[in-house]
């Protein structure tokens, strides 16, 4: 017994260390809007929840073995009131949690622009196997599992896998996103404040899955034009020739930087993926190729 309450107690305790770094410590307004969609879900089913509880033992209380004042009658009938209350308080409960979730879903579709203090950044997100290419194809750069974005700036992310179907998800700055391939999925996040988030993959993808982690560095907006420049001055350029690499399977990835990207690679790595070449012509005839909005 004494085991059972103390492997309780660290599971709870590690839920709510999680949750301090997760969800519940939103860094930006799609999170926050998220936590309180939660929280308000959560006290709508708790309406229900906590009557029923007590309920439920005041009922085994009062109509114990020993209470000789409790009356129970053997003859069955049909009250009419109770029947009401049983089925109306449910209803009511669902319609107004639907409504709720339904309202809330539809002002967080991840397509919509957000408003911030500066221009938007565009960054195309690609799914490997078992690592994220983060590319900024307005600033020709490239990072392997990191990704740096300025602080109170919008982010514009189109998101495809050039592998199985993956997930991007950064619990503090919210809204988990399916990445597929041959497909791209649009997203807008935003960080209020500087900062480091992590990443990860919420999806399974195979053996190294665990691996797929990476880091949201949320810096000022100087900040970010030096990471820029910085990044220009270091690692190689992203072609054919690196891409082809980058993408055979590996676990573990450090991060690493690109210093030049070739032009429309992103549109590159979608034909390559709904043509199953590897050696795919961007000029040459496409396939059509799916926008998926969340």
């Amino acid at each position: 017994m004494r085991q059972a309450i103390c492997a309780g107690v660290l599971v709870g305790s590690g839920f709510l260390l999680a949750s301090c770094q997760g969800v519940l410590d939103p860094q930006g307004p799609i999170a926050a809007a998220e936590r309180l969609l939660l929280i308000n879900s959560t006290a709508i089913m708790l309406v229900v929840v906590v009557p029923v509880i007590v309920a439920t033992l005041a009922f085994a209380w009062w109509y114990r073995a020993s209470n000789t004042h409790a009356t129970r009658s053997l003859d069955e009938s049909y009250e009419s009131r109770v029947e009401f209350v049983v089925w109306s308080i449910p209803a009511l409960t669902v319609i107004l949690l639907g409504g709720v979730i339904w309202i809330g879903s539809h002002q967080l579709d991840p397509r919509a622009p957000i408003q911030g203090k500066s221009d938007p950044v565009r960054v195309d997100v690609v799914a490997l196997d078992w690592k994220w290419l983060f590319i900024y194809p307005d600033h020709g750069v490239a990072w392997v599992n990191q990704l740096v974005i300025p602080a109170g700036a919008p982010v514009e992310f189109r998101l495809t896998s050039a592998t199985v179907m993956n997930s991007f998800f950064v619990p503090q700055l919210g809204s988990q996103i399916y990445a597929m391939g041959g497909m791209i999925t649009h997203l807008h996040l935003l960080a209020d404040n500087p900062g480091e988030y992590p990443g990860f993959s919420a999806n399974y993808s195979g053996d190294g899955f665990s691996w797929m982690r990476f880091v949201v560095k949320s810096v000022p907006a100087g900040d970010f034009n030096a990471w820029i420049e910085q990044a220009r001055s270091t690692g190689s350029g992203l072609d054919d020739a690196g891409y082809a690499e980058l993408a055979k399977p590996s676990r573990d990835v450090p991060p690493a930087t690109y210093r030049s990207v070739e032009p429309k690679m992103f549109e590159r790595i979608l034909d390559k993926t709904t043509t199953g070449s590897g050696n795919a012509d961007i000029d040459g005839p496409k396939p059509p190729i799916h926008h998926a909005g969340g």
